[in-house]
Parts: structure tokens; sequence; C-alpha cells
């Protein structure tokens, strides 16, 4: 007896989990560039973007666009328009476009503050020059940690399983309802599923700022640090919490930390009264509000816990 094919489900109805994937690409695909770089005249690379305002703004990756003479966004649309370098910032590894023309769909910005792990998410690119390529996925950790270019850590991470291929880059992670929750940045490769993406919280306050000043301004210290886990002893008799601090390896001559006193050897507990377990949390501190502000410093020098003023400049 001939085997009986399952019933064929007609193309207008597709079962809860399917119809949500399919709303959420739906409103979000159309956003979705294909971004070509080029340099000297000739095509040197591509990646992703995301429009999110409706004269032409994009969202991409600084590692993207930032050694770019020229560049080219395709649109879902058919059409290909010169798109105008913005701002980059290695730091957050984001940069924003400005597309030529106009009447361009935009993608709906949600919020990552809100996401949960196990929550469904979409990444929408062009993986290999596949344009319009979706990957579905869950949420698999939040608030990672990656290392930028420049040695600064980019803050609240999303990690994903939804697959990112070289082509990716740039590209919007949506969530259920089709609002984009983060910019696809990284994959470890070898890996197997282990993807990630700048939340879309920290990526408006890096467009803003580029939107409007054209680049992004950090405090500067004018040192050089590593993280290392604090004595025992010591802990005991300075009634220190914390278990590790900011070691100094060197200043910057006539940075702010020479000026303030700072020398190599020096263990960095606080500052402006916030704990310093580590790098990471040295580079969280250093907003830009903080540069030309004398800050209390909190350290251990030769075993002896002291305190300096220190006045951040502004990064050039």
């Amino acid at each position: 007896m001939p085997r009986h094919l399952p019933a064929v489900m007609p193309l207008d109805t597709l079962e809860p989990f399917s119809q949500t994937i399919a709303d959420a690409v739906e409103r979000t695909a159309p956003a979705v560039l294909h971004v070509t770089t080029h340099r000297n005249g000739r095509p040197a690379g591509s990646g992703s973007g995301v429009v999110f305002t409706p004269d032409g703004y994009a969202l991409t990756n600084s590692h993207v666009v930032g050694n770019a003479t020229a560049l080219t966004a395709t649109l879902p649309d058919g059409r290909s328009v010169v798109a105008r370098l913005v701002g980059d910032d290695p730091a957050t590894d984001l940069a924003v476009l400005r597309l030529e023309g106009e009447r361009f769909e935009h993608a709906r910005l949600g919020r990552s503050a809100g996401l949960r792990v196990g929550q469904l998410v979409m990444a929408i690119g062009n993986p290999f020059g596949f344009q319009a390529t979706v990957t579905a996925g869950i949420v698999s950790g939040l608030g990672r940690t990656l290392r930028a270019r420049d040695g600064r850590p980019i803050p609240s991470v999303i990690q994903t399983d939804a697959a990112l291929n070289p082509g990716n880059s740039g590209g919007p992670l949506v969530d259920s309802t089709g609002a984009v929750v983060g910019i696809a940045t990284a994959m470890i490769g070898g890996a197997q599923g282990i993807c990630f993406a700048v939340g879309i919280d920290t990526a408006v306050l890096v467009a803003t700022a580029l939107m409007r000043d054209g680049r992004i301004r950090r405090a500067r210290l004018g040192l050089s640090v590593q993280t290392v886990p604090l004595l025992q002893r010591l802990r005991r008799h300075h009634g220190i919490e914390q278990g590790s601090g900011v070691l100094v390896t060197g200043t910057t001559e006539k940075g702010p930390a020479a000026r303030a006193g700072l020398q190599a050897g020096d263990v960095l507990l606080a500052l402006d009264g916030i704990p310093l377990p580590g790098t990471d949390a040295l580079y969280a501190v250093l907003s830009p509000e903080r540069a030309g502000v004398p800050l209390p410093l909190d350290l251990l020098r030769r075993a002896e816990r002291m305190r300096l003023t220190i006045t951040p400049d502004a990064e050039d």
C-alpha cells in the first residue's frame, strides 16, 4: 500500500510560532540594507545595516564601514543608493550612515533592557551576500562583555544562538514583534550558536551622539592598567570588600594620571566612590560627563591606602 503524505498546509495558514516569525520579518526586512564598502574605487567588503528613520539614517557596525572611502547601500526594493558615513564609534563597534534619496522604509526600535534569556529573536542580514536572510533563535545570555578594537569593553552585549555569518554584521536582531533589540556584531568562530549583538539601548545612545556631534567623546586618565587580585591580608587590614582591583602599569607623560601623582604599581580601588574590581569597571566609570571634573580616587600604594584627586581629560 502506498504511504499517504501528510496534508499540505494552505499557504495562507501558518502555525502560531511560524506566524510570529513571518510577521516580525515582514515588518522589519524592508528596512534592512546590504552595505558595500569601496576603497580606491573598488569593492572592498560588505555587511548589513538597518534604516531607523524615514529620512534615511541607518545603523551598522564600525568594523563594516570604518576603512571605506565610499559606501553603497542596496535596499530590498532593488534601489542602490550612495551612503555617507555620519560617524562611527569603534569602542562600541557602531556606526551611523545617511542614505541619499527619499521614501525609506524604517524599522521600529525596541528596548534591550527588558530582554529575557530564552526569548525568541531573529537576525536579518546579508550573509555571504545572500540578501534578506533570516535566522531565528533565542536570547542565550545578557550582559555579556566583548572587547572592542581599542581594548574597551562593549557593555551589555546580547548573546544569541540565532546564526550569524560573515555579512550579517551590522544587521538587526529583532524580537517577536519585529522591533530591533540589537545590532549584530560578532560570532565565535568554530563554535556552535555563540553569536553577539550590541544592545539597541547602547546603539540609540551612540547614534544620538554621532548624529549630533559626529563623534563620541569619553573621559580618559592616561594610564595603562590590568586587573589583579587583592591579597587577603590587605583586604582585612583596610576593610576592603572587593576581591580585586586595577593595577597601574604605566602612565602617559603629562596626562591626568601623571598630573595626579599616580605611579606604576598603584592599585586602584574606587573612582568617584564607585568600586573598581577590574578594568571593565574603570572604563565604565569614564563617561563623557566626568571629563574635566575633579574626582576622588582611592588606591593602595605599597600596602598603604590613600586618596588622590584626578581630573580626567576629554578624549581627542
